[in-house]
């Protein structure tokens, strides 16, 4: 579990300006005190939670069920739960907390990435 911390803290404050904060006892990654990506423990397993755009959520579960979920409290805002026990897609993980930060971050921090 604490690789894939390690791998998800390298992959989230490699992007301008982020930076961990501990809330709930979980890390939180953001941008200008914004969250971008949260980890959280969902019935012992450990997943990553962050914004999508509009119907992405919709489009991740229903093709892989297995893989994503809509997450708890911030899943009625389009926010996308997916799961990193087991063997990962950190390219994928990229990807999708990469787009979370730029719906996130401002504009001339964007232009950066």
């Amino acid at each position: 579990m604490t690789q894939a911390i390690a791998r998800l803290r390298e992959v989230c404050l490699g992007l301008p300006e982020a930076v961990e904060k501990e809330t709930w006892e979980q890390p939180t990654f953001r941008v200008r005190d914004k969250i971008f990506a949260m980890v959280h423990a969902v019935d012992g397993r450990l997943s990553v939670w962050c914004k999508a755009p509009p119907g992405a959520q919709a489009i991740l579960v229903t093709a892989a069920p297995e893989r994503f979920f809509r997450p708890p409290y911030v899943g009625h805002k389009g926010w996308i739960g997916f799961w990193l026990d087991g063997v990962a897609d950190w390219d994928e993980v990229a990807d999708l907390v990469g787009r979370s930060y730029r719906m996130t971050a401002p504009r001339r921090l964007v232009g950066s990435v």
